[in-house]
């Protein structure tokens, strides 16, 4: 038996294309969940660096054919393939995986099969790019391809002997609630984080605790009776009351008045990790150092990925010319040293902020200072002695 739904993959709010499939590369490839890799095929491509070769090969796309889609542009697509408990081998299941991939992209797009053992179930995550081999055309998903995937999944079963779901359900998962807790957070549940800590500030009010969202970053609007909500980053606004039990507005009055308490969600939000900038590693270095083989190929694998998001990058920002290359490097070279003159001569300000003149000014003003103070003290002593010498 065997289930399975396909997923388009797109580049989603506060991501860049290059998290997004590592994201999902990353997920599917756990060594954890296939066998310390042993569960992994790739086809045209390396697994281990599938997501740079796939984001490479989009580049490729639009300099081949000129097409740019906006922000709703499918990078890949994803098949889940759920095989019944205990009818299967992983090594067989990966097999069949690898077999519908080909059959379904007609062998003219690059893909990697995973199969995770790490459940009862044995099942394959399926993803390949949605550009061609050729760079010349796109994927498209199509009106009834889950229903096609479906089919042709089947029909592989039954060449192998596998049973079948004879009546699947309709309805399923979002993408987000498949995920469970890797998925992303939604604009609604940094709101309702930026809610808790507010209220943990104990506002006086609901006025002050607007104002304590609008120093979080976050936009307080008003339409009616409902208040809207929308973080930096975000193009909509969320209502207040749309954020779920515990955050409407009128829980929220009962919270600041002391009527009832707030109990925040239980889920947790962890803010994404900003993408690092590394640099090649010298493998010959390493090896003399004593690295090993393992290492090596390791290396080989890190410095490729390397040279492939630099290639991106470059391709992102019409950097592929050397001459504009260089004259960007030229631009914020002097700016940087623009920046550091200012930065220079401010310190200086700071460590001496009087003019020669004001500064012989105060040496002056300091030792009349000095002399007055010795004046009186000669005078104070003087008095004393004659006071003394009388009596």
């Amino acid at each position: 038996m065997a289930t399975t739904r396909i997923m388009p993959l797109h580049v989603g709010k506060g991501r860049t294309e290059s998290r997004a499939i590592s994201d999902i590369i990353d997920y599917v490839a756990n060594p954890q969940k296939t066998d310390n890799g042993k569960l992994i095929t790739g086809y045209a491509c390396d697994s281990r660096t599938a997501d740079a070769e796939f984001l490479l090969a989009k580049r490729q796309y639009i300099a081949a054919t000129g097409r740019v889609r906006g922000a709703d542009d499918v990078i890949a697509y994803h098949v889940r393939q759920s095989f019944k408990p205990g009818e299967i081998t992983p090594e067989e299941a990966n097999r069949l995986g690898v077999e519908f991939a080909k059959r379904f992209t007609k062998g003219n797009h690059a893909f990697v099969v995973c199969t995770h053992i790490d459940k009862s179930h044995i099942h394959n995550h399926i993803i390949w790019s949605s550009v061609s081999l050729e760079y010349d055309r796109k994927f498209r998903n199509f009106w009834g391809s889950t229903k096609a995937v479906r089919r042709l999944s089947d029909t592989i079963c039954i060449e192998n002997g596998l049973s079948i779901v004879e009546n699947p359900k309709l309805h399923g998962k979002s993408y987000n609630k498949w995920l469970g807790d890797q998925a992303k957070p939604s604009h609604r549940e940094l709101l309702r984080v930026a809610i808790d800590n507010a209220l943990s500030q104990s506002p006086a009010d609901f006025e002050e605790l607007l104002k304590l969202l609008q120093e979080y970053g976050c936009e307080v609007s008003k339409r009616g009776k409902s208040y809207r909500l929308k973080l930096s980053g975000w193009e909509k606004a969320a209502r207040m009351d749309s954020l779920g039990e515990g955050y409407g507005l009128e829980d929220l009055r009962a919270v600041l008045l002391g009527k009832k308490a707030h109990t925040p969600r239980k889920k947790t939000v962890t803010q994404a990790e900003p993408p690092k900038v590394n640099l090649l590693v010298d493998i010959q270095a390493k090896l003399q150092a004593g690295k090993g083989a393992g290492y090596a190929r390791w290396a080989k694998v890190f410095n490729l990925k390397q040279m492939a998001q630099t290639m991106n990058y470059l391709s992102e920002h019409n950097l592929l010319e050397y001459a504009v290359l260089e004259e960007k490097a030229a631009a914020a070279t002097a700016h940087h040293n623009e920046l550091s003159a200012q930065i220079k001569a401010a310190e200086k300000r700071i460590a001496c902020p009087f003019s020669p003149k004001m500064k012989r000014t105060s040496e002056r003003i300091v030792k009349f200072h000095s002399l007055a103070q010795f004046v009186s003290n000669f005078s104070d002593n003087s008095v004393s002695s004659f006071t003394v010498s009388c009596v």
